[in-house]
């Protein structure tokens, strides 16, 4: 420096933090140091996929506001809609074109030759129960030789969970959503163990089939018309603030949804009425089925808008993942992914278990599931803990557009859910919604193996995301050339 230079020394400071973009190797080994790091979450948007890029700027840039305002809507119907249970029929008398030898099964439609070992044992269950063969190797014989017709429940308005397949006189719980003049449908729960709805074939699995035809639809039925309609998510919310994710673990919603009946089941003077409050009490997913239902209608209702990049729709057959975008019919397809976080059955492992089944993800779209994990104990038990259920919640929060007003959890600082999972945020943070589910085993008929997470693949997400990009973009070069 020269004797002329008046410019001041640099003074560098004694204490330094750091915070660290990307990897998070280097905040690591300046915390091993005793010094303050921060470390930032960042990845390459989309994966660096130049193709998703391309996409997400034009549907978060020029087409942002559109697609905006129709998000806003969807989210409002999700949000707002109050589905009500308002009774229990055979599926023939409600399903539309549902008749003759026909079965329903759960995610995106697909060949008998592609059906899982667990959804193929339910569908011969299925069979016998309605009468159609004598036993399962009959049965068996009858779907081989395509005699019987196979069907999505998704195709029909309604959703069915894991291997459950249902047919024209399998009884349904029937919810109707008055804003938006639709209604849903979904099976009676078939309860806890030997049960087609786990994959089993047995003598036993088919008489539950039969219980429920013979005796819980009638009484239900009977039930439902003297205490009149119920509203689902007004149990589900209280529910939710008592430990039930409304997945995995709907305890709390199926006492209160008794509870709430009870009086006229009581009340009831049909003949079976007792079998049917065994059937009930020993039913701690008595609950699904109806969430899942309530959950349809409002999917269905906010799939009617057009231009939105939130998802109405993810479901699994066991082989494959499928998803919808709200506005479009198209399925969007991936293999079903296998069950993580998994707590297994004693003396079962990965080794025994199918991939992913059932139409239930249509829960983690509306607030539930893996949306309400942080307030469960029951997903915390799957995941390690409270802490890391707090963080599925969280993570699926990243790629929502908003929070449920209905569906608060009290541990979490009184957040409501996150709601709206939107195509855009998916593909670009590359994450894909976690399922709270059961598991099944792959190939012996033996029933539920375990519960855990399922992770969505993201391939299908991102097909869904070219897909609305492709759909919005031609009427608007159109119009501009």
């Amino acid at each position: 420096m020269s004797s002329t230079d008046t410019t001041a020394p640099i003074a560098l400071p004694t204490e330094v933090g750091v915070v660290n973009v990307g990897l998070p190797l280097f905040a690591a080994a300046v915390a091993a140091q005793g010094r303050p790091s921060v470390q930032v979450d960042w990845r390459v948007p989309a994966g660096g996929d130049p193709v998703a890029l391309a996409a997400l700027r034009r549907l978060s840039g020029p087409l942002n506001e559109q697609v905006d305002e129709a998000n806003a809507e969807v989210f409002r119907r999700l949000d707002t809609g109050v589905p009500m249970l308002t009774g229990v029929r055979r599926a023939g008398d409600v399903v539309p074109g549902l008749s003759g030898r026909t079965l329903l099964h759960a995610g995106p439609p697909m060949e008998l030759a592609e059906a899982c070992d667990p959804l193929r044992r339910s569908m011969r269950a299925a069979v016998v129960a309605e009468g159609w063969a004598e036993d399962v190797a009959r049965a068996d014989a009858m779907l081989a030789s395509g005699e019987i017709t196979l069907a999505p429940a998704n195709e029909s308005g309604g959703v069915v969970p894991m291997a459950t397949v249902m047919g024209p006189t399998t009884p349904v719980w029937v919810v109707e959503l008055e804003a938006g003049g639709l209604s849903s449908w979904a099976p009676l729960g078939q309860g806890s163990g030997n049960v087609a709805w786990f994959g089993r074939d047995t003598p036993e699995a088919v008489e539950r089939l039969v219980l429920l035809r013979e005796a819980a639809e009638p009484v239900l039925a009977e039930v439902l018309r003297d205490s009149g309609p119920v509203d689902v998510f007004s149990i589900a919310a209280q529910a939710v603030a008592m430990g039930d994710d409304v997945h995995v673990r709907t305890q709390a919603a199926t006492n209160l949804l008794i509870k709430q009946l009870l009086p006229s089941l009581m009340a009831s003077e049909h003949p079976r009425r007792v079998e049917v409050a065994r059937y009930l009490a020993a039913n701690h997913l008595l609950f699904l089925t109806l969430a899942m239902a309530a959950a349809r209608t409002l999917t269905a209702w906010a799939g009617q808008v057009e231009g939105s990049s939130i998802v109405t729709t993810m479901a699994r057959n066991g082989t494959e993942f499928g998803a919808k975008l709200s506005g479009g019919q198209e399925w969007f397809l991936a293999p079903a992914p296998m069950v993580g976080h998994a707590l297994y059955h004693p003396g079962k492992g990965p080794d025994d278990s199918a991939p992913d089944i059932g139409d239930s993800a249509v829960l983690e779209l509306v607030g539930l599931g893996g949306a309400a994990a942080a307030g469960s104990p029951a997903v915390g038990q799957l995941v390690g803990g409270l802490a890391a259920a707090a963080e599925l919640t969280d993570e699926l929060g990243r790629v929502c557009v908003g929070r449920s007003s209905r569906f608060t959890l009290p541990t979490f600082g009184g957040r409501g859910t996150p709601l709206g999972v939107d195509v855009r945020r998916v593909v670009e943070h590359g994450i894909t919604p976690k399922v709270t589910t059961g598991i099944l085993h792959n190939s012996d008929g033996s029933g539920q193996v375990g519960a855990g997470v399922a992770e969505a693949p993201l391939s299908c997400f991102r097909a869904a995301l070219l897909d609305l990009d492709a759909r919005l973009t031609a009427p608007r070069d159109a119009h501009n050339g």
